[in-house]
């Protein structure tokens, strides 16, 4: 962390409110102080702003301040994936609905997404992904394990298309 102070003059704070503006909308804040100095030629503002020592590269300023990276699960993961990814959301929703508690709480998007991907079918494999702890497992590790083994079977089922079906038969 790092410190930076300003002063701001009381009777004509235009100036000097620019200077602090422009470095509050480019640093990652984390506090405030602000003092009123009265002397007996000149009144100002005094601030001292805490910040995060955040390399001068924009780029790191907003990997730093937007730490969740929004994904979108729709590119990442295969349609048959995807689907059943979708399916998992739902569970999970109408779980979080039941019970009061905000969605992330059962199991995160990535977690989901995890499940499709790693084809998890046991209590062991669910355990096994990051974040799932005993807990989880005894909570929701059954209704999310029951669609998720109705549903891999399907995606893991012999794909025959038409065209080597007619000329087999």
């Amino acid at each position: 962390m790092k410190l930076k102070f300003f002063s701001i003059n009381a009777l004509e704070p235009e100036a000097d409110q620019e200077a602090v503006d422009t470095f509050c909308a480019s640093h990652r804040l984390i506090a405030i102080d602000k003092r009123f100095v009265e002397q007996p030629a000149y009144c100002y503002w005094s601030i001292c702003i805490t910040y995060l020592d955040v390399s001068s590269s924009p780029k790191k300023l907003a990997e730093t301040i937007n730490k969740r990276e929004q994904i979108d699960y729709r590119d990442r993961l295969n349609e048959a994936d995807f689907a059943v990814f979708t399916k998992l959301r739902d569970l999970r929703k109408s779980l979080a609905e039941t019970e009061g508690v905000p969605v992330y709480s059962i199991f995160t998007n990535a977690q989901l997404a995890e499940m499709v991907t790693e084809r998890v079918k046991t209590q062991t494999a669910l355990a096994a992904l990051s974040g799932v702890g005993i807990a989880k497992l005894e909570r929701y590790g059954k209704p999310f394990l029951n669609l998720l083994n109705d549903n891999l079977l399907q995606l893991n089922a012999p794909q025959v298309d038409e065209a080597s079906s007619n000329s087999l038969g």
